[in-house]
This record gives C-alpha cells, structure tokens and sequence, in this order.
C-alpha cells in the first residue's frame, strides 16, 4: 500500500481488529466477522481544527467512509462518533 495523505477534514484510520472469540469462550469464523467500527488515526487532511489528532483511536458509524482495503478506511471528521479512551 502506498502513502495516503487525506485532503480537507478527511482521516485516514486503520481499522482496530475484530474480536476472535465470543464473550462465552466460542471463536468467529472468519466469513461471520464484522468490520470493527473503531479504529487508529493515522493521518489528517489540511483542516487546521481537528478535534482529532493522529494517534487517537475513534469510534464511527457502522456505514461510514471509503474502504481503501480491508484493514484501512477514510472518513470525514463528521463520521467520528467519538474517540475511545
């Protein structure tokens, strides 16, 4: 994968890892996965508020943004719910 550096009040995240077992002790076939609605900050656009910054990790909606490949996802600020702590 190349170097993406986003425009304007886009984030670039990569995609926190799903859970491979349940909470009662049973793993998840990989074809029953989904895709984890948190992920790591990697970089920002040129948008001089953000009130996120590289290195945090933010929870988004289910449907949001543009998947680059399976584990990296572009998003506008706006489809940030919020950052996990």
């Amino acid at each position: 994968m190349t170097k993406i550096r986003p425009l304007f009040d886009r984030l670039y995240v990569q995609r926190v890892q799903a859970e491979e077992k349940t909470q009662g002790g049973l793993y998840i076939p990989e074809g029953s996965k989904e895709k984890g609605q948190t992920g790591k900050v990697l970089a920002t656009g040129n948008k001089e508020d953000f009130q996120v910054k590289v290195g945090d990790v933010v929870f988004f909606g289910k449907y949001s943004g543009t998947d680059i490949d399976d584990q990296h996802i572009i998003l506008k600020e706006e489809d940030v719910l919020g950052i996990v702590e």
